[in-house]
This record gives structure tokens, sequence and C-alpha cells, in this order.
């Protein structure tokens, strides 16, 4: 893995909507590794760099990695990705898009490479510009049960239960972050492993 997208819509407004709760885990990923911010306009988002010699000894030792916010609106993410991926060289199977999901419940991640867009409007705009072939790392936040309330649904905040259950997931995803950067195909089954399994109660 290069490059860790975080899905998102930009601004105040938005950044407790379950929409980025995606963004979520990834802010969470970088306050632990101390990573710094920048907003490039030829990115079109917030980015950061993190050097491998402050990761896991297992990852490679000169790889670089980036973590990208794009600050465009979820519709039009892939923009940003796609420009940070070509000024990098980065290919489309060395991307990370970590991203909300309405078909898994509250506090549930999974890991998977790649697929459709499920009705995901970010998805959708970076497998139109880039094809499907990249790793997601989904986000449960639940349905809201019907189709009709989808947009109203992931653009509020979960609150209580429902909040304290997605950073719970988000935890148990931040303990596999590193597999999956290193993601060779056992670093990856290991991780998706930790994620599927059901926690004992």
């Amino acid at each position: 893995m290069q490059l860790i997208v975080g899905l998102n819509n930009p601004g105040p407004d938005y950044r407790d909507t379950r929409h980025n709760a995606g963004a979520w885990l990834c802010e969470a990923w970088a306050r632990k590794r101390g990573v710094s911010f920048v907003f490039d306009k030829k990115f079109q988002g917030e980015w950061g760099r993190v050097s491998s010699q402050t990761l896991s000894s297992s990852l490679q030792a000169s790889q670089d990695y980036y973590i990208l916010f794009p600050q465009t609106f979820m519709n039009l993410n892939g923009l940003s990705v796609q420009a940070l991926m070509q000024f990098y060289k980065i290919p489309v199977e060395h991307v990370l898009v970590v991203h909300d999901d309405l078909d898994l419940p509250p506090g549930t991640v999974r890991l998977k490479f790649g697929g459709g867009h499920g009705g995901h409007n970010g998805l959708r705009d970076i497998i139109q510009r880039l094809g499907a072939n990249f790793w997601r790392l989904r986000v449960g936040i639940g349905h809201p049960g019907s189709p009709d309330r989808v947009t109203g649904f992931v653009l509020g905040c979960p609150l209580g239960a429902e909040r304290e259950a997605i950073d719970a997931g988000i935890l148990k995803a931040l303990d596999v972050m590193d597999d999956i950067l290193i993601g060779d195909p056992a670093h990856m089954n290991k991780a998706m492993q930790a994620l599927h399994t059901p926690s004992s109660t």
C-alpha cells in the first residue's frame, strides 16, 4: 500500500456526519503517527507523508506512505485521488480507500479488494476515473431502512451507542493497519481474519 484515502465531505458542517466515517478512521491513524497535513491545490485535498521508519519494522524501509483527505465534495473525490496518484506514480492496486458503508452495521469494519460502488458516490467517482482494482476498508454505519432516507441518514451525525460502536470498530481496524500497509497476501489475510472474526463476548 502506498496511498490511504479517507473519503469525506469537507468542512465543519460535515465533519461529524456518518458519510465521513472513513475519514474518522484515517484521522485516528494519522494522530497515532503524528502526521501533519497541508492543503495542496493541485491535489484538491489535504495530504500528508509518512515514512516507514515511523511505522512497523516489517514495512519496506525506503517506502513513503501518503494519506489524503479530498477537499472536493464526495461525488468528486476521485479528482483528488487521481491527481495525487498521477503525481507520485502510484498504481491503483496500491491504494486503500477508507469509506463509510451502509450495508454494514455500526462497529463492523471489513477489508476487500475490488468490486462495485454499492451506491457510494465517492467510490463511484473513483471507479469511473481509475477503475475498480483498489483496496477498500469499509466502515459500517448501518442503514436507515428505506432508500428514501439514505441521503439524510449519511449526512446526519451518529450519537450515543451508535457513535461508540463506530469508534470501537475504528479502534479494531487501527490494530491491523500495519498489516494492510505491508500488503502481501499473508498480511492481508491476517488483517481480514482479525476484522472479519466476530469479537467474543
